[in-house]
This record gives structure tokens, C-alpha cells and sequence, in this order.
């Protein structure tokens, strides 16, 4: 067997349906285009929904996403955990809460690392950055994380 022999397989090719060449041709008259409307006379914009507001419309204009399972964290920094709470203290989100250092009612709780730490506290919180994490251990406390529905938690 040779290329030149080869074909491809019966009814796998089909002719091309020239459109709008009357009747006895099948696709004459209207050509498939229905009869009146707009789809038979002519083209619509680019972008026509039938008068429904186009997609382009209905979409935010500006550039950005916001996530929907994103967490917003209530922030405190240690700097301000310094003259709240003395040596040696437990510092929970319900403390922080009691020293007005947290607002947001029922929002977990995320421990930042801007300022100086000087005093030696155990943390539980729900979220540390890892500067905030280092600074509490350099003073010699402890970070703890808690888990989302808790108030007690687990050592790291």
C-alpha cells in the first residue's frame, strides 16, 4: 500500500451545502435564516443579547476580585499587647476583647508583629504572622493557634 491509495472512508466527507441556491437545492429562499427578524436581515453589534443587558454591561468595570471564603481577621499588634497585659499573663481573644484592644465581635483574632515585646505572655490567637510568632518567643512567652471555632487551642 502506497499514500496515493489511501481515502478516506466512505460517507466521511460530505460537499459543502451552498446556501440560497433555490429550492431544489434544500437550503434555498431563506437560506436557514427563518423567515423575518433581525437574524434574517442583517448582522447585529457584537456583543447584542437580544435587548437583554450584555455581559460586557453587567461586569464591574474596574479590575480586582474579592474571594468569597476569604477570612477577615480582627489585627492586633504585640506592640500594644506590651501595656495591656503584665508578665507572665494568658492573652485570649476574649481578653483582648475585655482590653478594648479587639472590636469586631465575633471575628477570629490575628497577632501582627509591629513594635517591641518586652514582657514574657502566652498568646492564643487564631493567627500569627511569623514576626509576630519570632518576637513572642524572643521575649520568652508563647504563640498558641487556635482552630476557628475555638477558644482553647493547641501549642506550636
Amino acid at each position: 500500500m502506497k499514500l496515493h491509495h489511501l481515502k478516506p472512508a466512505p460517507g466521511a466527507h460530505r460537499k459543502r451545502t451552498r446556501k440560497g441556491r433555490g429550492e431544489a437545492a434544500g437550503k434555498g429562499k431563506t437560506a436557514g435564516r427563518g423567515t423575518k427578524g433581525t437574524g434574517a436581515r442583517g448582522t447585529m453589534r457584537m456583543g447584542f443579547e437580544g435587548g437583554q443587558t450584555p455581559l460586557q454591561q453587567r461586569l464591574p468595570k474596574l479590575p480586582g476580585f474579592t474571594s468569597r471564603n476569604r477570612v477577615e481577621y480582627a489585627t492586633v499588634n504585640v506592640g500594644r499587647l506590651n501595656d495591656a497585659f503584665s508578665d507572665g499573663s494568658e492573652v485570649t481573644p476574649e481578653t483582648l476583647r475585655e482590653a478594648g484592644l479587639v472590636r469586631r465581635g465575633k471575628a477570629p483574632v490575628k497577632i501582627l508583629g509591629d513594635g517591641e515585646l518586652s514582657t514574657s505572655l502566652v498568646i492564643s490567637a487564631h493567627a500569627f504572622s511569623a514576626s509576630a510568632e519570632r518576637k513572642i518567643s524572643e521575649a520568652g512567652g508563647r504563640a498558641e493557634v487556635l482552630t476557628a471555632g475555638s477558644s482553647a487551642g493547641t501549642s506550636s
